[in-house]
């Protein structure tokens, strides 16, 4: 059986953390009924299978669909997703000390402030902004899976979908053990009318709304313009998103 490890720890809801789904519709038109970025996206493990790392493979996982999407596709080597998982919470890459886990809102403040190890390009990857939005809030995570490439959400996974195959559909109605086995973090990127595609463990996998808006306990639209903004400063569907840039970074 492959290994799954978990590892966000509890949400940390900071009342100062800026609220985005009313920026996004009041800067961007409604989202289309389905669009998806993690179609052809070559997700790996990230070395979640041994490690509680799933923050920092949600990262690499959006920088991969951010990239494909709009510039030539980035993939992390494991070592650096495990090197900007030990640079935010003090874990231990070469003895798995202090494998605890992560607060997201301390993950993305730290993407946003001090940058992560990204190989391959000078300097650091630094986010530019991100926003709190309600999991149950199904307009507002469209329109940040679809204008800005993707959500970094916080779910409490039950037991039933630790022995599901990776790729098969977590859908709370078709398994019968649903005591929590913990918290996991994982990078939405896409969506129909049924629910929600994303990444976990290295595979594209599905998940109906009812289910997401059941487990998920946190949700953050992301902004890079390292990343997703292509080289006329558009995003891949042509949206000017520098008003969007500049109201959340005022916040």
């Amino acid at each position: 059986m492959i290994n799954r490890k978990l590892g966000k720890r509890p949400a940390k809801h900071d009342p100062r953390t800026y609220r985005l789904a009313p920026v996004l519709a009041g800067h961007l038109p409604a989202a289309p009924e389905a669009h998806d970025w993690t179609v052809g996206v070559p997700f790996e493990m990230w070395g979640n299978d041994r490690f509680g790392c799933c923050a920092f493979a949600a990262q690499a996982a959006h920088l991969a669909m951010w990239t494909r999407a709009a510039q030539a596709v980035t993939v992390l080597p494991t070592s650096t997703v495990l090197s900007n998982y030990a640079e935010v919470t003090g874990f231990d890459p070469t003895t798995g000390a202090n494998d605890d886990g992560t607060i997201l809102l301390d993950e993305l403040s730290h993407w946003r402030r001090d940058g992560l190890v990204r190989p391959g390009q000078p300097g650091r990857d630094y986010l530019t902004a991100y926003g709190a939005i309600d999991p149950r809030d199904r307009d507002g995570i469209k329109r940040a899976v679809c204008f800005l490439g993707g959500v970094l959400s916080g779910v409490q996974v039950p037991n039933g979908f630790l022995s599901l195959p990776l790729g098969a559909t977590w859908d709370w109605n078709a398994i019968t053990d649903h005591a929590p086995a913990g918290g996991h973090a994982i990078a939405i990127g896409g969506y129909d009318s049924a629910g929600i595609f994303f990444n976990t463990w290295g595979t594209r996998t599905f998940m109906p709304w009812t289910t997401f808006e059941r487990i998920a306990d946190e949700a953050y639209g992301l902004l890079s313009r390292q990343n997703w903004l292509t080289i006329p400063g558009l995003s891949p569907l042509g949206e000017d998103v520098e008003a969007l840039v500049a109201e959340m970074r005022a916040a």
